[in-house]
Formats: structure tokens, C-alpha cells, sequence
């Protein structure tokens, strides 16, 4: 199978794989658990690390027209809400480490940063393209979807909802 989607756009190929996974997570619904390792560190382990926090799981690639825009606006709002319990989580689709860091170091994010090098976890998300973002609550219960690219306004509203 591998050899057979190694020629397709990674376009394509995302929306193919999202369209292998049966059960997404709804809204109102628990967050799906997932373990991926940080771009320069160890695993994290989804929810268990992030018990009692708002979290926003955002997916994105560097190739993706609105995330460098999105993620750039992200960045001031996650540094004004941190204090107050916000995390977010970056999880990159299927790019190497060094072109994520090179974006990462770009942009000069602080928030985590995770590899999906193989998509199953946006799969499990059933997010069919980028970038998408899931407001998950303090009791790890997804309250909002947010498909394509998110306004600094909209970001902003979703977190004070959950703070």
C-alpha cells in the first residue's frame, strides 16, 4: 500500500488516509488518546498529560497556505492565556523534523510541537484537511471544531469559553 500512495500530491494523500478512519470523535464527545513525540524531545501522551487544561490539538503542515499566517496569530494569544491554563498542541502531518523546525524556528513558536509522520493521528481526529483545531476542556471533552484557518477573533472566543 505504502508503494502505491508514494506518487500521489500529499494533498491527495491526506484526504485519502482521513478517509480511512471510521469513528472520529464528535463534539461533546472525549478527545481520542494518542502518544507522539515532540520535535526535539521525548513522547507526550494525550490526555493524561494535560488532565485539568484547556487544549487546543491543532493540525498543520508547512505547505498549507493559511497555517503560517494561523499559527503566527496563535502564537500572541497562546502566550496571553498560558498562565491561565491554556496549552496547545501543534501536531505537524507527515513532514520531516528538520523543515518543521525550520518553520517552527521561523515563526519563533513557544507552544509544543509534535510529529504525526504518518497521519493517524489526524486520521483518528478525522480532520480532512489543514489546518483544523479541537478545543478540548479542562475534562477532556472536545467542545469546538475549528476547519481551516482560524481568526486570532475566533481562537480568542473559543478559549474564553473553556477558561
Amino acid at each position: 500500500m505504502k508503494n502505491l500512495l508514494r506518487g500521489l500530491p500529499i494533498g491527495l494523500l491526506l484526504i485519502l488516509l482521513v478517509g480511512c478512519e471510521p469513528s472520529a470523535p464528535q463534539i461533546n464527545a472525549p478527545a481520542a488518546a494518542f502518544t507522539l513525540n515532540l520535535l526535539d524531545g521525548g513522547p507526550v501522551r494525550f490526555p493524561d498529560q494535560y488532565r485539568g487544561q484547556v487544549v487546543a490539538v491543532h493540525f498543520w503542515a508547512q505547505w498549507c497556505p493559511y497555517c503560517l499566517s494561523e499559527m503566527a496569530a496563535l502564537e500572541p494569544i497562546y502566550r496571553r492565556h498560558r498562565e491561565q491554563g491554556l496549552r496547545l498542541i501543534a501536531i505537524n502531518v507527515m513532514e520531516d523534523p528538520d523543515t518543521v523546525r525550520a518553520f517552527v524556528q521561523k515563526l519563533g513558536l513557544s507552544f509544543e510541537v509534535l510529529l504525526d509522520p504518518e497521519g493517524e493521528v489526524m486520521r483518528r481526529y478525522g480532520a480532512m484537511g489543514l489546518p483544523a483545531t479541537f478545543m478540548i476542556d479542562r475534562q477532556g471533552i472536545i467542545r469546538r471544531r475549528i476547519i481551516g484557518e482560524s481568526t486570532p477573533e475566533v481562537f480568542t472566543a473559543a478559549v474564553r469559553e473553556l477558561l
